[in-house]
């Protein structure tokens, strides 16, 4: 392998790909399905993505060089995708760097200048204009996990549990784990929210106009692969729960709405009430193991005994839930998130990812 000018890893020469491309390894189709593939997966760090109709593990990078091979019928190896995401990294850094020689006075966190503003000024020139000043961060958790201005879900799970000889037996249909990100995790990827509005009711009380009130920040999707691969036996002595927890700003009641759509249309309701309670400084709401409706116990049942696996997904591909968490006093919109549904294979358990939903 060799090195363009711009460091980038080539193969078999500067101006070839693995598959001898004489348009050069990074040509406008395979460019072109790059960008595609980078909208298509979404950043994951150091996990691994799960083709559903595969159940193989992938890195993102992995991702792109397969999605790259499929549209293009070119091979593009991780190592090159690595180097590509890297040069275009860099080449956005120096246009920043280009832009920040022109700021209008101190640049933000240069030592000396907490305390007064230069004016640069030049006979025949007027003094340029200070800098603005300095807008508050939001907490390094905000953009990167299910939190809005006022409220953060921290945990939230879907369970059935039963006593067996003196122990409790509890499996897991969904689960979003207590999570603490910090700077060095990517923030979320956003999906336009007029692309699922069909899927969570339009009318009265629908996704489509609870986002039109907003606030836009406190938007969010979440595809689960559930896990239904349950040792716990159905009976009698089976309990169903959902059990969810929030961390919250002010001292307020909040409203817990979680409305259950089939094609897209409401079939039913479930709302509950919760005090916060100060715990280290921060407001505390937890529903603690919340009866599951005899809705969602009787969809589980008819689910777990399709025969194939396609055949769930194809029912849960019309199946979504909407949760929406509200000031009960002012009505105002702490969060909402939109849960969408696939099976999870038997050896990855639940699974999750997290979407802002934006309209742009």
């Amino acid at each position: 392998q060799e090195e363009s000018g711009n460091g980038e890893v080539l193969a078999d020469g500067a101006d070839r790909g693995l598959d001898g491309d004489p348009e050069g390894v990074w040509s406008p189709d395979i460019e072109q399905s790059f960008q595609e593939a980078l909208a298509i997966y979404p950043p994951c760090g150091r996990r691994k993505i799960i083709l559903s109709d595969e159940g193989k593990m992938y890195g993102r990078n992995e991702l792109i060089a397969r999605y790259i091979k499929l549209r293009t019928g070119k091979t593009r190896t991780r190592k090159q995708v690595s180097s590509h995401l890297q040069v275009l990294a860099k080449r956005r850094s120096r246009e920043i760097q280009s832009k920040l020689k022109f700021w209008p006075g101190p640049v933000p966190g240069q030592a000396g200048h907490s305390q007064e503003v230069i004016m640069l000024c030049t006979t025949g020139y007027e003094a340029l204009p200070p800098p603005r000043p300095p807008t508050i961060a939001p907490p390094v958790w905000q953009d990167r996990t299910i939190a809005s201005a006022k409220l953060r879900l921290l945990e939230y799970s879907a369970f059935m549990e039963t006593q067996r000889d003196r122990e409790t037996y509890k499996h897991l249909f969904v689960h979003i784990g207590p999570s603490n990100p910090g700077y060095s995790d990517p923030v979320l990827e956003s999906i336009d929210v007029r692309q699922i509005y069909d899927k969570f009711s339009e009318k009265k009380g629908g996704l489509k106009e609870l986002y039109e009130k907003g606030p836009h920040n406190a938007f969010f999707l979440v595809k689960f692969w559930a896990d239904l691969s349950s040792d716990v036996e159905e009976g009698s002595g089976v309990f169903y729960g959902v059990s969810s927890q929030y961390s919250g700003t002010e001292n307020v009641t909040i409203s817990v709405s979680t409305k259950v759509c089939s094609f897209g249309k409401q079939v039913v309701e479930k709302v509950e009430t919760e005090y916060a309670h100060l715990d280290g400084g921060k407001y505390m709401f937890r529903i603690h193991r919340s009866p599951m409706c005899e809705y969602m116990i009787n969809f589980i049942h008819k689910l777990k005994h399709l025969p194939e696996k396609y055949m769930m997904n194809s029912v849960l591909e019309n199946f979504t839930i909407l949760q929406v968490v509200s000031n009960r006093e002012t009505q105002e919109t702490l969060l909402c998130i939109a849960f969408v549904f696939e099976v999870s294979t038997s050896e990855h358990g639940a699974q999750y990812h997290v979407y802002r939903l934006v309209n742009d």
